[in-house]
Parts: structure tokens; sequence; C-alpha cells
């Protein structure tokens, strides 16, 4: 049996308590690593990581608001003191909310921002010097096809993944003399909680969307933690600063 991709690797995954983020965590530790999911989502984030690791020796579980530098801090101590190291950061904690420039309110905007942006940079500004110490790392940031092209009836959301494929190449470049990758990753239609937002949005929004997409069907999950256990892996060791793509076809 070959060596599992992750082994001997910690990492350390926001909006974990379910959805993508937990798809990923249960991945990951199926590839040898040991996992810290973080979330605002209590019960389900204890629940998540007692699943995944009855024992606590795998995975455990963090309170977290991503957009709270405390927060952040008191993650990162915790996490090293659990288990000593990180050597994968993946920033999935995000929100995603419907609204065009005529009627997205500002405090939509500002929740939108706080999260989806402010919570991927200071994920990044926390973790990185502990990565940069070590001379290794690996940072994932989740964006979204909607960070690649011009999104009507989302603007907050769309504005938040711009900015984070933005931040992502820049850092990218910081980062790389110390031997620290980073990289987004692009879903299209998931099929989590958050697609909830098209049901709402009146009968038949949901199969209008699904027509969109040339493969014809919503991507599971694990369609996109299988790209983030590639970038968090050694597989990926030559690729730093770049987009990738799990939307069906939908942006091609």
């Amino acid at each position: 049996m070959g060596k599992s991709r992750l082994e001997g690797k910690v990492a350390l995954i926001t909006g974990g308590a379910r959805g993508m983020g937990a798809s990923e965590a249960q991945l990951f530790i199926d590839e040898g690593a040991r996992v810290i999911i973080t979330d605002i989502l209590d019960e389900d984030g204890k629940k998540t990581a007692a699943r995944l690791s009855p024992d606590g020796k795998n995975c455990i579980f963090l309170h977290h608001d991503v957009t709270s530098e405390a927060d952040w801090d008191a993650v990162l101590k915790e996490s090293l003191a659990a288990f000593g190291q990180i050597d994968v950061l993946v920033n999935n904690a995000g929100i995603f909310e419907r609204g065009s420039v005529l009627d997205t309110s500002l405090a939509m905007f500002e929740r939108t921002m706080d999260i989806n942006v402010t919570g991927v940079f200071l994920g990044m500004k926390t973790v990185a010097p502990h990565m940069v110490q070590r001379k290794t790392g690996s940072i994932v940031n989740i964006s979204s096809v909607a960070g690649l092209n011009g999104t009507p009836g989302f603007l907050a959301y769309g504005a938040s993944k711009w900015a984070v494929r933005g931040m992502t190449k820049g850092v990218a470049k910081e980062l790389a003399p110390f031997g620290v990758r980073v990289n987004s990753i692009h879903p299209g239609i998931i099929d989590t909680p958050m697609l909830q937002t098209f049901d709402a949005a009146g009968e038949g929004v949901r199969e209008a969307v699904r027509t969109r997409i040339p493969l014809g069907y919503e991507a599971e999950p694990i369609h996109v933690a299988r790209l983030a256990l590639y970038l968090g892996s050694d597989d990926s060791a030559y690729s730093t600063g770049s987009e990738f793509i799990v939307d069906g076809g939908w942006s091609a």
C-alpha cells in the first residue's frame, strides 16, 4: 500500500462543520492528515469532529468567527497546542446571498465582505508566519466561478470572490520565496446548504441554473474536496498563484 497523500500533515479548515468543509476534513483524514475544523456552528462542528475522530486524535473542533482577529489568534494557539504544526490552511468559510446593485444593502455588502474577504485575509495573515518559519505550507482559498466572471444578481458575493482571487495571486508571490504555496479553488454549483439560496429564489430557478452546466448536474462536496486534497498535498508542489476550477464546464 502506498503512502497516504497527507501523511504527517496537519490541516486547518474553516467552515468545517458541514458541507464542503466537512467533506474536505473527511477526505484529508482518510489520506492521513490530522485536522482542525472551525466554525460558528458549534453543535454541527462538535458532531462532525466526533464522527470523523471519536477519540479526538485525528480531528478537533474549535469555535471560530473568521472575521475576528482575536479568534484567529486563539485558533492558531489551540491548533499548535493540539497538533504542533499547521501544514495546510483551507479558507473555506463563506456566505452566499442574492442581490443586485439595485437591491443590495450596505449591511449585506459589508457582511459578505467581512466573512468572505476579511476572513480569508486574517487566515493568511495569522497562519502564514508559522508556515514561513517552517519553510513549508499550502494555503487553499475557496473562491468561486463568480470570481472569474461577472455574476449578475450576486453583486456582493461576486465582489468578494474576485477579491479572494486577487489576494491569492499577490500572497502567492509574497510567500513563494519561503516555500509556502497559495492557490484558489473556484467551485460552480455545489450541492450544499448554500444551494438553498436558489430554492428560495422561486420554483424552477434551481432547474434553470442546472441547464447552464454542460455536465448537466450539480457537483457534490467531494468534488471540491478532492481538488483541495491535491493542492494540500505534495502532488501540487510546483503550483502556486493559480486558479483551479471545478464547475462542470460552467465557465468554459
